[in-house]
């Protein structure tokens, strides 16, 4: 196979070599099956084409400093699925298929693992829908779970930690109130679509979704949660609604370490204009600069919008707990909570 240059890469797909399944037929689960076959074979009545009942993880596998693989806090991620599945009232992965399944990925495509001195790695994506046929609006009894993989780069291919736009979403919402916002099912990455495309089309890179019920607080932007920075404080909402994010979880807890006041909690719009910081967080990025959030507001004379303006860069503190998260994930700083799982190389 030829060399890889993941400078080349963005955050997309790219082919590699297995994936990983196993289904859950009338409460047992199945042996994984490690394939190169990336076709599954579903019955067209089965209840993910229909109704929907699927949620999945994304987590990364790196190669680090020191030669050795490590998965990032997979342990959360079979935590958020088992509870998205939960909410959808279907069958689970136990935490040990979860991780048995992702390590057998990641041995399964080792060669498409990037070089620690590249900004790539191996992203894992971990997927539970139901299959039994169905014809009425219930939970699904039987489902299959798979892991496939795709040696990513970053979302601006070499480049880390560039900046980017936002515009609050004033006419769509991501969640009701009372709604699935809280889980990770792949219905909510559909209500969002049609509104982040219309915001890619302004030339956004986010949008920033507001609370359904008023419209007056941050919940979070379209792929990733919400955090800012101001006077020695991590601040990011504390909602049902917006889903807790694994990285999210781990920069507030390097936020203590640097000894960061930590706030979740209710967020109002007015107080974008009082922070110094701004980004989105998630798997896919750890962390996105914001230089500056639109809100653009349709009165009766028209349309006006309002600009909360930001650093052109990234911000001293969000690139300080950018550089401890991605020091753990490639051995280059101490893991002294213990986040990292270590997978050996195929035998």
């Amino acid at each position: 196979m030829a060399e890889i240059d993941y400078s080349k890469r963005s955050f997309s797909y790219y082919p590699t070599n297995a994936i990983v399944y196993a289904t859950c037929i009338e409460g047992k689960w199945s042996k994984p099956v490690v394939t190169d076959n990336f076709n599954f074979s579903l019955h067209c009545f089965a209840g993910v084409f229909h109704y929907a009942p699927c949620c999945f993880e994304g987590l990364k596998a790196f190669r680090g400093v020191d030669g050795r693989v490590r998965l990032f806090r997979p342990d959360e991620n079979a935590k958020r699925m088992e509870s998205s599945a939960q909410y959808l009232d279907m069958p689970a992965p136990s935490m040990e298929l979860f991780l048995d399944m992702c390590v057998s990925c990641v041995q399964a495509n080792w060669e498409f693992l990037p070089p620690t001195d590249s900004c790539g790695s191996l992203y894992l994506r971990p997927v539970l829908f139901g299959i039994n046929p169905q014809l009425g609006i219930h939970s699904s009894r039987d489902v299959m779970f798979a892991v496939m993989a795709s040696g990513v780069g970053t979302y601006s291919g070499a480049k880390i930690l560039v900046p980017g736009t936002a515009v609050l979403s004033r006419n769509y919402d991501r969640a009701a109130t009372y709604g699935s916002g809280g889980y990770k099912l792949g219905a909510n990455y559909a209500q969002s679509l049609h509104a982040y495309n219309l915001a890619h089309k302004m030339g956004y890179r986010e949008l920033l979704f507001l609370d359904s019920a008023t419209h007056t607080h941050i919940e979070e932007f379209g792929s990733s949660n919400f955090f800012a920075i101001k006077h020695g404080c991590y601040i990011t909402p504390n909602s049902p609604s917006v889903l807790p994010s694994i990285t999210n979880k781990s920069l507030r807890k390097v936020a203590e370490e640097f000894g960061l006041k930590v706030e979740r909690r209710t967020i109002f719009v007015d107080e974008l204009e009082t922070f110094e910081e701004v980004n989105s967080c998630g798997t896919a990025v750890v962390i996105t600069p914001i230089s500056r959030i639109d809100d653009k507001v349709t009165l009766e004379s028209g349309t006006i919008t309002r600009e909360y303006k930001y650093l052109d860069e990234c911000g001293p503190i969000s690139r300080k707990l950018y550089d401890r998260i991605i020091g753990i994930q490639k051995g280059m700083e101490e893991d002294t909570y213990g986040w990292c799982m270590f997978v050996n190389e195929p035998k």
